[in-house]
This record gives C-alpha cells, structure tokens and sequence, in this order.
C-alpha cells in the first residue's frame, strides 16, 4: 500500500463518516468501478478508531460529562437512592444512547448479508436516491425543540432504528438519523449531537468485532507509517466533516448533500447499465 493510496482511503473515511453521503456506499462504488482496494483488517479498524476519536475531540464535553453521570446512575442505584431529584440532563443523554443502539443487536446476525449488497452497484445507486429524499424533507421539517430534557424513550428506539436501518449499504447513517431526530421533533443542533454520539458505541462495536479479524490477519510492520497517514488523515478530514454537518444542520441546509446523493446515485445507476 502506498503513501498516496493511504492517505486516500484515510480521506474517503473521514469525510463519508460524517457527511450524509454514505462511506459504506462510495467504498463500494469505489471498489466495483475503480477496481479500488478495501482497506485491510487492521487498516480498516485503525481508520474506524481514528473517526471515533474526531467524534470524541469535537463532542469531549458531553462525553466526559456521560461517563460521570453514568457512574453517578450506578452510585444512586446502588444506594437505591431513586430520591424525587431530576435525573441530570447528561444522565438522561446517557439512557437515550443506549436505548438508541439497543436496534443495533438485532441486525448484527445479518451483518454478512446486509454488507454483500454492497456488490450491487444498481442497489447502492437507488439507495443513495433515498438518502438524498430523506435529507431534502429533513430540510423541510419544522424545527422541533426536543433536547436531552425533553426527548422521549420511543424517539431514542426510532433514532435507533433508523442507524439500524443505515447499515445498508448506501443508506447514510448520519443522514439517517439526523433526519429522523429531526422528524420526531428534535432540535436540529440536538440533533446533529445525539446522531453522533448515538454513533460512538456502534463505530467501537463494530472495530472490537474487526479486531479479531485483524488479529488473525497479522500485521506487517513495514505498513505501519502508512496506517499511521491515513488514521491522521481520517481523523483530521472527520473532525472538519462533523464541524460542516454541524453549521449546514443548524442553518437547515441539508439539500445541497441532497442533490450531490441524487446526483451520485443517478450516475451509479445509468453506469451500471452502460459498462453492464
């Protein structure tokens, strides 16, 4: 593997990660019309981690202010101090999150079928098409004013089973979930928020379960500079990716993501007829 390549591969995760655009649609398209490489066992966990670590730079506060209040639940609970005190908000971000992955577990038995879609160029092509209808209506959507106060356990299970449903191929899974937080009456900056870090848990899940491949692959240490360039690489490109998603979120300004899927998925589709 070379520099270029690389460095490359580190870019298209970072960017697609986070852009409503799909990264599991355009490494597949890549690798059917280009001939590309899927990154290797290790590589591919290692860019997962670098995207992960974006994720936590940019969401650090309401990560740290989680991991306190989730061991103060454990605390209360084991005083069995249920008490009349509101539950703190990030106490409560905690619950949605893991409600939100809960829809997760029932798709991992069909990862393996799900992930061979993605040899259908046509079917990643019409799958791009629906992303692009969901975030043109996610554009169009009243603003809602649901935050972690406020927010409810059905819209955490539904904001779950859209990133459950986003393991297709094609389907972007921010774009996914932000529109469905957004349809269910969510803020649209809570949303962009609780999309991402409802991503932390399923992105460490699926690098702990790429590990063991990873591990039984073996890794060649003479790849190491170039794994280290692409996770730079990936973890820079991702963190500007969640900046972008958040200021066009804020502003209502999906469409333009809209038409770049329409767009992709129209000429994924004419191709495939055309080289067929």
């Amino acid at each position: 593997m070379e520099y270029l390549s690389a460095a490359f591969m580190g870019l298209l995760q970072g960017v697609t990660e986070f852009l409503p655009v799909s990264s599991s649609g355009h490494l597949s398209l890549f690798q059917n019309f280009f001939n590309g490489q899927a990154p290797d066992a290790l590589f591919n966990v290692l860019l997962h981690f670098a995207t992960l670590l974006a994720v936590c730079v940019v969401y650090r506060a309401d990560i740290a202010a989680m991991i306190a209040e989730f061991f103060r639940g454990i605390a209360a609970l084991a005083r069995r101090d249920g008490g009349s005190e509101p539950v703190p908000p990030a106490r409560r971000l905690v619950l949605m999150v893991i409600l939100g992955t809960l829809p997760l577990v029932v798709v991992l038995p069909f990862k393996s079928k799900v992930e061979a879609l993605g040899a259908s160029t046509l079917f990643i092509g019409f799958a791009l098409l629906v992303t692009g209808l969901l975030l043109f209506a996610s554009d169009r959507l009243k603003p809602g004013r649901k935050d972690e106060r406020t927010m409810t356990v059905t819209d955490a299970l539904l904001i779950g089973c859209a990133q459950a449903l986003a393991v297709v191929p094609g389907l972007s899974r921010s774009g996914t979930t932000i529109s469905a937080g957004t349809a269910r009456g969510l803020d649209r900056p809570f949303a962009v928020r609780f999309s991402f870090l409802l991503s932390l848990p399923a992105v460490l899940g699926a690098t702990l379960l790429e590990v063991v491949d990873a591990a039984k692959a073996g890794v060649d240490t003479a790849l190491i500079p170039q794994y280290i360039l692409g996770m730079a690489v990936a973890a820079v490109s991702g963190y500007f990716a969640i900046r972008l998603v958040k200021l066009l979120a804020q502003k209502g300004r999906f469409g333009a993501f809209a038409y770049y899927c329409w767009a992709v998925g129209a000429v994924t589709i004419i191709a495939t007829f055309v080289l067929k």
